[in-house]
């Protein structure tokens, strides 16, 4: 029955909860990043931290773990080997982690319940914490650790250490012109099914867990980056492009975003200038992998000019396993995935980069 049930139901759960899992409100979202970006500037170490980064800086930023209970509700089961051999190596590379929210799911479960069933990767997690390395961002599903009066007790409880919690951060880093902010924060400030909403926390908790876990359905498919930008992220986009000096990463949507563009865009824009190029090999290859990714009859969306001002790490719970992340290292900012499909261990694979520097080329700097 579950798995006539899943054949017949899947798509159409995962259809509505696509349309009704988000509701992005465009004047909420440019308040809310405002005001963080003002408060943490004004009163650094209260909401957020500013890192004065200097030339030997390496950062990793993973989001959305949403670390459960090991039942058929937890999204984060398969991802979890993929976890722990990433955080080893970045542990080894002396990298910085910002855990950039959602680490933990507790709109689903009990934080208790989620202690006991995730206790090496909290481990892996406090390595970081043993070298000064850990920077913990809430998410709004974590939300419990900022509003919670009990909230520093368990984090001391969990990790051995008092830790702060933040809503966001700032590296700041010299560039060719000057300094360049990139501004962190999980990306669910101003979507009114997310942030706090009390009637969303309760839906998940008490429909959509008990439905998922009997129906062993894992909304966060690897094709989500085979899609355009989702509109959380066009709106999120739409807020970094009018700062200047300023690169925005979030994390929330699940959707890998490197330089304004999910995969399937890119390939949209490579396809154009092979075009303008009359690159007939070009055109051949990405014709091949459009039509791998889009259903016929797809129209072609059109495209202005997109300024690599806005990034999202993915998530560390897709239903393959993998699990994506934003590294910032050697001059470079990288959109990595670590996968164990091609070799029992998993691996690193660099989906993209460019450098920092070349952030400072868009109009964003120049106005």
């Amino acid at each position: 029955m579950r798995k006539f049930l899943q054949r017949l139901l899947s798509s159409w759960i995962i259809h509505l909860s696509n349309k009704f899992s988000s509701n992005p409100n465009p004047k909420r979202i440019h308040e809310a990043l405002d005001k963080l970006y003002k408060n943490i500037n004004d009163n650094p170490g209260k909401r957020g931290l500013i890192f004065e980064v200097t030339d030997d800086y390496k950062f990793i930023i993973f989001s959305d773990q949403h670390k459960g209970a090991r039942d058929d509700a937890d999204d984060f089961t398969l991802a979890e080997k993929n976890y722990l051999k990433a955080l080893q190596y970045y542990n080894q590379q002396n990298f910085h982690y910002i855990n950039l929210g959602d680490s933990e799911e507790l709109w689903e479960n009990l934080l208790e319940s989620v202690i006991k069933h995730n206790k090496e990767t909290f481990e892996s997690e406090k390595a970081f914490i043993a070298k000064n390395q850990f920077t913990k961002i809430f998410g709004n599903h974590d939300l419990y650790w900022d509003n919670d009066p009990l909230a520093g007790f368990n984090l001391n409880r969990l990790y051995g250490a008092a830790i702060r919690i933040y809503e966001g951060a700032i590296l700041r880093m010299p560039v060719k012109n000057g300094k360049l902010d990139i501004f962190l924060t999980h990306g669910h400030q101003g979507d009114l099914q997310s942030d706090g909403n009390w009637f969303s926390k309760w839906f998940v908790s008490t429909i959509w867990a008990p439905l998922q876990s009997y129906l062993q359905i894992n909304l966060n498919t690897p094709a989500y980056d085979n899609q355009l930008k989702t509109v959380h992220n066009t709106l999120m986009y739409n807020w970094a492009i009018t700062k200047r000096n300023m690169a925005l990463i979030t994390g929330h949507t699940h959707q890998p975003v490197f330089a304004s563009l999910t995969h399937l865009e890119r390939i949209y824009m490579k396809l154009k200038k092979a075009k303008e190029e009359k690159n007939t090999s070009d055109i051949a290859f990405l014709n091949a992998e459009l039509h791998k990714r889009i259903k016929e009859g797809d129209q072609a969306p059109y495209f202005g000019k997109y300024e690599p001002v806005y990034f999202n790490s993915g998530c560390c719970c897709f239903s393959d396993g993998d699990i994506t992340g934003i590294e910032i290292a050697d001059g470079l900012i990288r959109l990595i995935k670590w996968s164990y499909h091609t070799n029992i261990v998993p691996e690193r694979v660099i989906l993209e980069e460019m450098k920092i520097n070349d952030l400072v080329d868009s109009n964003l700097f120049n106005g």
